[in-house]
């Protein structure tokens, strides 16, 4: 959001419009995006933790789906103005519409957008901090999957559910990010 005269910021809202949308996005660019994107998995991961864990930057967590939508946002952006939008599943929905990303690949991402963003909920409701790695303490487990309607005793099957569609969303990644 932008504030201010509206000439002005018509006219800058114009001028960005430009890089946040090309008409054409340089190979240069993607190359360069996801030179980007693999750094960060390795440079961004705390010591020690376990890739599959991490609900931020863990294989196929959060930043894998939005890296993604964010990649093919800048690839069709110019010509579809209904991608134009910093919400990621709002944006994952417009990409499907459009024919961008197959319904069952959407399917996936969401479901690994949305669990992650929930145990990180679950997680400060019941630990009252905030963390990104899906605990291994089974008492903390159990809470999470208590408070996102696992039944008693829900901690493994919580666990199992997350691992099983970050590593869903993780394939879809890797086939849609580095086609």
């Amino acid at each position: 959001t932008v504030s201010g005269e509206p000439a002005i910021r018509n006219d800058f809202v114009r001028l960005i419009d430009q890089y946040r949308y090309p008409e054409q996005l340089e190979s240069s660019a993607v190359v360069e995006i996801r030179r980007i994107k693999a750094r960060v998995e390795v440079e961004r991961l705390p010591l020690g933790a376990d890739p599959a864990r991490h609900l931020k930057l863990g294989r196929g967590s959060l930043s894998d789906v939005e890296w993604l939508v964010q990649l093919l946002q800048l690839s069709h952006a110019n010509s579809l103005p209904e991608l134009r939008t910093p919400h990621t599943l709002l944006a994952l929905e417009k990409l499907e519409q459009a024919g961008i990303v197959q319904p069952s690949d959407a399917i996936v991402l969401r479901q690994a957008w949305q669990l992650a963003s929930s145990i990180r909920s679950a997680f400060m409701l019941a630990q009252n901090k905030k963390s990104d790695v899906l605990p291994t303490d089974r008492n903390q487990l159990e809470g999470i999957a208590r408070l996102l309607g696992y039944p008693r005793g829900g901690a493994s099957a919580l666990e199992g559910d997350y691992l099983a569609t970050t590593r869903r969303a993780r394939a879809v990644f890797e086939k849609l990010f580095y086609d």
